[in-house]
């Protein structure tokens, strides 16, 4: 009797769906009150002989009763929940969490992955992520809809989406492109070799923290990439109907079962329908039989045919959990097709994960990452599997010689990789008092060419925990004659090690993360737990630049660095004479320009400034000039203007908010606009700031 769930919990739950009383099963038993409380309470067990008179009293089989590994009798029907809008007046007219992320596809790849990586299972293998896009129109688009109960969704729909707000403008977006279009996109996020939505309906545990509760981040342990639980929101916020469905299969077993847990979630606005105030949630499930949540739809367990029609079959029995977001789209206007969509969510687990998706000869990659595009259930775009290797060649050649413990202490060939150690003082929490010592953590700093086909380079490339991406710097006082180089700086539990000092480092780090996690500065809660903090973080990133220096800065000359050279010294900065006062310390200045001339004749530019602090966001000017021996420098023309960092490009002019210290873009001039060729002529890259129009 110990196959499945504990007979008394199992029992208690049979009762209470077939409305029978604990008194009136004794009854037809034959037995006393007494008995049959006891079998509920866990006390006692029923005789063998007796399986087959509760079987026939319940409705079921023997075998149901000794397995329990399901429900006895008819299922309940399923439905949606919809919560009651508080008695006290109060109204949300929107799930806070969901705004504090920039939304777009490229954000929930981020968060949902490293949502996986922190619930990987087996740690011998990789997490396996699959992200689906999938088209439904025509019949099939109706065949999902009855699926999903939509004509009980319909009348909140209609109220939520008039409200005034901006959730109620995506609403009634979202339905417009049903009702016109006949059209509903899809995104399903897979993952297998991972903990699923184990625990309780309501109780603490996984399932609870992503489909009852917000801001529950339930990590298991200090190695958990986040720790504000506001990643799941983006699942929400990325789908205009507000609505995501679920299907998992567990690594624990709850009620004698673990595979198809479907339930689904709803946020809307509050809402009035039919005189009655509904609050904002609301629950796809079958209807909850205990007293203290009676009628709360709960997950139930799904039949092979019910995860087929809600799109939410999987195609393994291996642990971990499928999201659908239903009315899928990227609000950061990115992807507008499916094709553009697909290679925003594949670029962006390729620039966030890299290092998670790169093994070495003995380590395997703690991820897999593919994504496909269907419609109608047929193939749109083929499944593709993230390489890293094909996107970041020379990141991934970097941390790949780390893991075989291939590194070298100076650079003498393209291909090596140069290791060095960066020190990070961790100062003590505030609550081991003033005497207690700093801990000493030593990060790793890797270091190697830049590929041919990098886009971005010559910066540095911070990681910790599970090797997500966390921010990518650019170093100071490097010059301009530095060859273009790749730096990845491996710190925490990035670094493969797992002494005191790691899980110290790993700690002040992740307390340095705002909610977003893409970036290491002064946080509330940082300051809130430790002294000094700010200045500690000073140390560490001057120390990275440091170490880089001591590498790059005596690298041998490359037999092919004349042509580079070349461009180097037709490049240069238009810095004002001393004394004129033309620029002040308060203006934004070009701190870095690299270049190159293409076969067309135009030069593609990549510039970095320095930006001061002030309360208004900047509007500046690029020029661009050739810097001629005699008479004026002849401006040239854009091309093109790309932001890359930091800032937007608005009618040719960079905009960039009051609290950004570096901004980078890139630009590639106007041939029409050249008075001479690019080679015969050096160039000047200027920042004005653009005049306010007037009335």
């Amino acid at each position: 009797m110990d196959d499945g769930e504990d007979f008394g919990v199992w029992l208690g739950r049979q009762l209470r769906r077939s409305g029978l009383t604990q008194a009136e099963f004794a009854q037809r038993l034959g037995l006393t009150r007494a008995a049959v409380s006891a079998w509920v309470t866990g006390r006692a067990q029923p005789r063998v002989e007796l399986m087959p008179r509760i079987a026939d009293l319940l409705g079921t089989d023997t075998a149901t009763v000794v397995l329990r590994d399901t429900d006895a009798g008819s299922r309940l029907p399923i439905g949606w929940h919809h919560r009651l809008a508080h008695r006290d007046g109060g109204r949300e007219y929107g799930n806070a969490a969901a705004f504090a992320f920039d939304a777009g596809l490229a954000v929930l790849a981020r968060e949902t992955v490293q949502n996986s990586l922190d619930e990987r299972l087996d740690p011998t293998r990789p997490v396996r992520v699959r992200f689906t896009l999938h088209e439904l129109t025509g019949e099939n688009l109706k065949a999902f809809l009855d699926a999903l109960k939509w004509n009980e969704l319909e009348a909140h729909y209609a109220a939520a989406s008039q409200s005034r707000q901006k959730v109620g403008r995506v609403l009634d977006e979202g339905l417009r492109v049903i009702r016109e279009e006949s059209s509903l996109l899809l995104l399903r996020v897979d993952d297998y070799n991972a903990a699923g939505l184990t625990g309780p309906e309501y109780g603490d545990g996984r399932y609870a923290a992503v489909v009852r509760r917000q801001l529950d981040s339930h990590k298991r342990n200090d190695r958990a990439g986040g720790s504000f639980g506001l990643g799941k929101a983006t699942l929400w916020s990325t789908s205009r109907l507000g609505l995501v469905l679920m299907n998992s299969t567990l690594s624990e077993s709850h009620e004698g079962r673990s595979a198809r847990r479907v339930v689904g979630r709803l946020d809307l606005p509050w809402r009035e329908v039919e005189g009655v105030s509904y609050a904002g949630p609301a629950w796809l499930g079958e209807p909850d039989t205990e007293k203290e949540h009676e009628s709360v739809s709960r997950s139930w367990w799904a039949t092979d045919t019910e995860v087929a029609s809600l799109k939410l079959n999987r195609d393994s029995e291996d642990p971990g959990t499928s999201f659908l977001v239903v009315g899928a789209h990227d609000a950061s206007g990115v992807g507008n097709s499916l094709e553009e969509m697909h290679e925003a969510l594949h670029s962006a687990v390729a620039d966030n994960f890299w290092a998670a998706m790169t093994a070495g000869a003995s380590v395997p990659a703690m991820l897999e990452a593919s994504v496909r595009t269907l419609r109608n259930d047929e193939v749109v775009i083929p499944e593709r599997r993230v390489d890293p290797h094909e996107r970041h060649p020379a990141l991934a050649r970097a941390f790949q010689a780390h893991l075989d413990g291939e590194t070298v202490t100076e650079l003498t060939t393209p291909d090596q990789v140069v290791a060095a150690e960066v020190r990070l003082d961790v100062p003590p929490l505030r609550s081991e008092g003033r005497r207690a010592p700093s801990r000493a953590h030593h990060a790793v700093l890797l270091v190697t060419p830049a590929a041919d086909t990098d886009e971005d380079h010559s910066r540095i490339v911070c990681m910790r925990g599970t090797r997500m991406t966390v921010t990518a710097r650019r170093p100071r006082g490097l010059g301009m004659a530095v060859d273009p180089f790749q730096a990845v700086l491996l710190a925490g539990f990035a670094t493969g090690d797992d002494s005191d000092d790691v899980h110290a480092a790993e700690a002040f780090l992740r307390a340095a993360e705002p909610p977003e996690h893409d970036r290491w500065g002064n946080t509330e809660e940082l300051s809130a737990l430790y002294p000094n903090a700010p200045r500690r973080l000073t140390e560490f990133n001057a120390g990275m630049d440091a170490a880089l220096r001591g590498i790059v800065g005596r690298r041998a000359p490359r037999e092919d660095s004349a042509g580079p050279e070349v461009l180097r010294r037709l490049l240069r900065l238009d810095l004002p004479p001393a004394g004129t006062g033309r620029r002040s310390t308060g203006y934004p200045v070009v701190d870095r320009v690299s270049g190159r001339v293409e076969a067309d004749g135009a030069w593609v530019l990549d510039v970095t400034l320095n930006v001061p602090q002030r309360d208004d966001p900047w509007h500046l000017v690029p020029v661009v000039k050739f810097d001629v021996r005699s008479g004026g420098r002849p401006a040239l023309g854009w091309a093109e203007l790309t932001a890359k960092e930091n800032c937007t490009i608005v009618d040719g002019r960079l905009v960039v908010a009051p609290d950004v210290r570096t901004v980078r873009f890139g630009g590639v001039t106007d041939v029409t606009s050249h008075p001479v060729a690019a080679a015969m002529a050096g160039l000047v890259v200027d920042i004005q700031q653009a005049r306010e129009a007037s009335a």
